[in-house]
Order: structure tokens, then sequence, then C-alpha cells
């Protein structure tokens, strides 16, 4: 009978090379978010509720516009961009009810209002907000027929739809990038 010929032996650099990937992979799978965590593309207006690699929910949404607003009277300037980089969900609140800043009137060409009640703007922010901090908030829209585009005065809106999914299935303390 014919003898086998000997199995080819592994290069060691490959070998190599698979036993960092390997190094790598197992430091990437250490700092991957647990659990539910959101992402948020400002630029192509993209909300993903994701587990792991599973994207759970992939919604449309709308992020800062960048305009700046500088009050005539002041001097005081407001950039309109969304956050980037890493936030938590801080709080969670339905029927949100948002305190307009002073902004609000500005861009309006409104005198601040004397009494602090009329601030107060409880239709805006939809049925469900939740809070990343500094006043940024993912948030409901009455004017769903914007999403998709750059519109905000850097908080994140969404669809009624995907606003209650969002709510319901990223509990506080859920990460969120923003990029």
């Amino acid at each position: 009978g014919a003898l086998a010929a000997p199995a080819p032996r592994e290069k060691p650099a490959k070998a190599v090379a698979e036993r960092d990937l390997a190094q790598l992979e197992k430091k990437l799978a250490g700092i991957a978010p647990k659990g539910v965590y959101i992402t948020v593309d400002t630029v192509e207006n993209k909300l993903r509720v994701m587990r792991g690699n599973e994207t759970l929910r992939d919604a449309l949404c709308s992020a800062g516009t960048g305009v700046v607003l500088e009050d005539p009277k002041s001097g005081k300037r407001w950039v309109f961009d969304s956050p980037r980089g890493v936030r938590k969900v801080l709080e969670k609140r339905k029927d949100p009810v948002w305190t307009m800043p002073d902004w609000a009137f500005i861009e309006e060409g409104e005198d601040l209002p004397k009494n602090w009640s009329d601030r107060i703007d409880k239709a805006s922010l939809g049925d469900y907000a939740l809070y990343l901090g500094d006043g940024y908030m993912i948030h409901g829209t009455l004017y769903q027929r914007y999403l998709g585009r750059n519109v905000t005065h850097g908080c994140i809106r969404l669809g009624d739809a995907d606003l209650e999914y969002t709510y319901r299935n990223a509990p506080v303390g859920t990460l969120v990038f923003l990029y």
C-alpha cells in the first residue's frame, strides 16, 4: 500500500494571527454593552434598540439641526446639535411636560414670560420621554412627517409606535450611543 503523506504543518504566523484575533474578540465581548442598549445615528436619523448584535427595533428619528440661535438682546447663543457620545437613560416619564427654555421664546421673537406657568407645554413631547441629561431626551413629536430629518433643537424625536416600544423596552440605566 501507499504511504499517506504527512499533514502539512500550519504556518506559525497564521496560528499567531488566529490567537490574537481570538484574544481581541474576547476583549471586545468584555466591553460590549450587556442587555438592551440604544444607538442613534444622528446623520442618518436612525434609532435602533439593540440586544447584543440583534436589532430589536429599527426606527426613523429626528436629531438636531446644528442651527445657531443668538439672542439679539443678551448675545447669548445656543447651538441645536444632538449630543455625541455615550449617555444613559436617567429617567423615564409617561405624559411628560416640557418646561420651555428661554430659547423657545427668543426663537419665536417673543418676550420671556413673566409667569413660570407660561413656560409649561403638555403636548409637544408626546406620550413618553426618556431623559438623557443636560436637557436632552428621546421623546415624541407633533410633526411625525418630519421624522428622518435633522429638525430638532438637540433632542431625539420618534414616531408614536417606535417611542412606545423604546419606552417599554429600555429600562432606566440603558446605555445610549449617539454618533
